[in-house]
């Protein structure tokens, strides 16, 4: 993505769209800081409406917003997929999904509320279900698959699977639906959530970004072959054979965290013999998610055979260290990138260069303040009152990361106004 060769301004998305997904992702971070320190501790307990509600602004608010961004941005340069009237797109996407998180939280938030239920129902799945749709329609239609494009195909469809498993459950909660296999319908819409749509797009995406942007050795082509494909895969028999016998998660959720587990490990191995062993916040971040993804995952396995609240709890919160690193990793390349190679292709000799635009410093301490935030996120289990501290720090890093986005396209939108072009 660092290289404009097989990278055109025709095959790229507007900035404004990759932008204002972003944005939209740091502001509802900012929300759930404020969040936290409302149902403070309550957010550990699996059964509170605290804990439900800050999931989804993590997985809804802030993960898919983010993610929809790296997808628009990357399926022209990863699978060479063209996403036709990309800002049309991202209206049907956008607008209805802000208003449909806004209204589930509020539906978690009141309890039973049907209509509030139907409304965030509607909404959600008709933007999720919509932009998927296209997306995967587009990378079936490939003739040639790399790894990531194959990845990114599983990731999507798991994010079909987990939306659809995510309709019923509302179903019920609005009182539409009895409930009778709730409790396997919930485990199958949690475990595609984690597994088979987080870690699978990262791990899909990292199959090619952390060699380009890094120049490490490529990964095996085994794994690149068959481990996200394979993810996918064990997920959908585990869902079906759920229902005859619903022990078979434990034994699904063992072997997942094994994969995850040896991925992370080889991902460290590549990042250690990359060729421009350069001090950068982002693989300092990369670091931090891999090494944050096998704690996860350890504790998720320990927890399949102690069953202690606290270990599950732990899994939950290295996963969300994971994904959150992962995310800021992506976007302090995405962004400086993106403008500065908009500006360029516009034929603005005067455009800032990319570390003009965000510096490496800034990336760095927002490094320190990530880290500080899941410290004091961990040890508010405890010392209840560090929930406070961790709350000010979540607000802290997610305005940090609104505040790049908004100083990035200030800069963009000054060059186009006062910068100048060469004269062809």
């Amino acid at each position: 993505m660092f290289s404009q060769k097989g990278l055109s301004l025709d095959q790229a998305p507007p900035i404004s769209v990759v932008f204002r997904f972003f944005l939209q992702g740091a502001l509802f971070g900012i929300v759930g800081g404020v969040l936290l320190a409302i149902y403070q501790n309550e957010v550990f307990d699996p059964a509170s409406k605290g804990a439900l509600v800050l999931t989804h602004v993590f997985t809804l608010g802030i993960m898919l917003s983010v993610m929809l961004a790296a997808l628009f941005q990357m399926l022209p340069v990863i699978a060479g997929v063209k996403l036709t009237s990309p800002i049309k797109k991202a209206n049907w996407v956008q607008y209805p999904l802000v208003v449909g998180i806004i209204t589930l939280l509020f539906a978690f938030h009141f309890g039973k509320i049907s209509w509030l239920y139907l409304l965030a129902s509607v909404l959600l799945g008709g933007s999720i279900l919509f932009i998927a749709f296209i997306m995967i329609e587009k990378l079936l239609r490939l003739s040639n698959h790399s790894s990531s494009s194959k990845g990114i195909t599983a990731a999507l469809f798991s994010l079909v699977l987990l939306v659809l498993a995510a309709l019923y459950l509302t179903t019920v909660l609005g009182g539409y639906n009895e409930g009778v296999h709730y409790v396997e319908i919930k485990t199958a819409h949690y475990s595609f959530g984690l597994f088979g749509w987080i870690a699978v797009l990262i791990i899909s995406i990292s199959f090619q970004v952390i060699e380009m942007f890094y120049v490490t050795p490529p990964y095996p082509n085994i794994m690149g072959k068959y481990l996200s494909g394979g993810i996918l895969f064990l997920l959908a028999i585990a869902s079906i054979v759920s229902f005859f016998l619903p022990d078979i998660w434990a034994v699904c959720h063992l072997v997942l965290a094994l994969l995850l587990v040896a991925y992370a490990l080889l991902a460290l191995k590549r990042l250690s013999q990359r060729k421009r062993p350069i001090s950068d916040a982002t693989v300092w971040f990369w670091r931090l998610g891999l090494g944050s993804l096998i704690v996860s995952m350890l504790c998720f396995m320990l927890g399949l055979f102690v069953q202690t609240a606290w270990v599950h709890t732990l899994a939950y919160l290295w996963f969300g260290a994971f994904a959150l690193s992962i995310v800021f990793a992506m976007f302090y390349k995405i962004v400086p990138f993106l403008t500065w190679f908009h500006l360029s292709s516009q034929g603005y000799f005067t455009a800032p260069m990319m570390h003009e635009i965000i510096h490496p410093k800034t990336a760095k301490k927002h490094f320190w303040i990530h880290c500080s935030m899941m410290a004091a996120l961990i040890m508010s289990l405890i010392v209840p009152q560090f929930i406070l501290l961790a709350s000010l720090l979540t607000i802290l890093s997610f305005g940090w990361m609104g505040y790049q986005i908004v100083h990035a396209h200030y800069l963009y939108v000054k060059t186009q106004k006062e910068g100048q072009k060469f004269n062809y």
